[in-house]
């Protein structure tokens, strides 16, 4: 397995390059993360209750957080983030595909040391409300 602990080289810039590479890291995080986690949840210490990593967990935080350097190197703390988030708000889901399957959403922070705060959107699903992780970045001070 292994080691999560080894921070990758990633790029800083924001060409298109440097996107897709960023994009690449998370990714392969994720896959990693998965492997070291197989029920792919973590307790959330503020919400006392699971938050669970599925699909669009990966797809949305991998779109998003992969735009810019610090949102990439804070999706790396993933264990640390979805253990100490605590919510700040519940809003509705956007009319989209990707939050359709949700009836809200939870806002979290995590003050990430040496990054800046953290945002961390939830999902509640429709029919069994399940927490799922939908996307992670850094808030633009």
């Amino acid at each position: 397995m292994k080691d999560m602990s080894a921070i990758p080289n990633i790029p800083t810039g924001n060409s298109p390059e440097d996107i897709v590479a960023r994009r690449k890291i998370i990714s392969n995080y994720y896959r990693e993360w998965k492997l070291q986690n197989p029920l792919q949840r973590s307790f959330n210490l503020s919400l006392k209750e699971y938050i669970n990593i599925r699909y669009v967990s990966i797809t949305e935080t991998c779109t998003h957080a992969s735009r810019t350097y610090l949102s990439t190197l804070a999706v790396l703390q993933l264990d640390a983030i979805l253990t100490g988030a605590r919510k700040v708000a519940t809003v509705r889901p956007k009319k989209n595909a990707n939050q359709k399957q949700f009836e809200k959403m939870l806002v979290m922070t995590y003050e990430c040391p040496g990054i800046g705060t953290v945002r961390m959107t939830v999902g509640v699903r429709r029919r069994n409300h399940e927490k799922v992780q939908y996307c992670i970045t850094t808030v633009d001070t």
